[in-house]
């Protein structure tokens, strides 16, 4: 799905559900209501495969405002501490900030965010006015480069990690310039090798859409064809012999039939999704 500003992850999945009459729908890697880009759904059998796509590094193109913070890191929160006044910072210095944020780092989430504090979400917390404090996450940025800037907003495009918050990127690209920043627009481009040119708008959704075939989705997976004998062992969960290593797509034909670990002698299947 190529997500519009608006609703939210759930919002589509729901609208989702009601056009196509399938009731099991999931989604991979939520993104906020003013988010926009590629929302990746996987529907039926499809939802268990949602795992294999959880560590595809994602692509974004996003714009932050410089000079002014907010609670949320992002323009649906409110303005935090003093207004930047003075002037801002070139071109020079914004490629050379962002070009700094690429290898893996330690990211403080933002404290308007899912994750949880003794076993509540952020967001609560920080709603109700209490002070939150999360902790650092391990995250890598695998590319940063800067796009445009028009007075106080600066366009860039990142490639990172799962887990990264790009609202937290751009709070803390303000910081690196000392002059404060939020983010003001996100649009997801990619997921792996998913990309969002190939997407369906939400108003474009029809009953009679096509659906990509898992062997597509998973193109990021080293794959194997799989015999007729194969196919009765694979059925009944019972490993067959290969050389890869980690998860594997097992095809018959052109239809991924399970999803195996590989030890580089077996393919033991961990995800059964049609048998013979």
């Amino acid at each position: 799905m190529d997500k519009p500003a608006g609703p939210t992850s759930h919002d589509v999945v729901a609208h989702v559900r009601r056009v196509c009459g399938e009731r099991s729908i999931g989604h991979t890697g939520t993104l906020d209501p003013f988010a926009t880009g590629l929302l990746v759904l996987l529907l039926g059998k499809g939802t268990r495969v949602a795992r294999f796509l959880d560590g595809l590094a994602k692509t974004y193109l996003a714009t932050a405002h410089l000079g002014m913070r907010t609670t949320t890191d992002d323009l649906t929160g409110e303005p935090m501490g003093d207004t930047w006044e003075g002037p801002l910072p070139g071109e020079a210095s914004l490629a050379a900030a962002l070009a700094g944020f690429v290898g893996t780092q330690a990211q403080v989430p933002p404290a308007f965010s899912a994750k949880k504090l003794d076993g509540e979400r952020a967001y609560a917390r920080a709603r109700r006015g209490e002070a939150v404090t999360l902790a650092a996450s391990d995250i890598t940025v695998h590319a940063a480069e800067l796009v445009s800037v028009e007075g106080p907003s600066v366009t860039f495009r990142v490639t990172v990690s799962t887990g990264t918050y790009v609202r937290a990127l751009a709070r803390d690209l303000g910081e690196r310039l000392g002059v404060g920043a939020h983010l003001t627009a996100l649009r997801r481009e990619a997921i792996g090798p998913l990309l969002v040119e190939h997407a369906v708008a939400l108003d474009a959704v029809a009953a009679e859409t096509p659906l990509w075939p898992l062997g597509a989705v998973l193109s990021h997976l080293p794959s194997a064809t799989v015999d007729d004998a194969g196919q009765v062992d694979i059925g009944h969960g019972r490993p067959i012999p290969g050389v890869q290593v980690g998860p594997v797509a097992l095809f018959a034909g052109d239809q991924v039939i399970a999803i195996a670990d590989g030890d580089g002698r077996w393919l033991k299947p961990t995800v059964v999704l049609a048998a013979r």
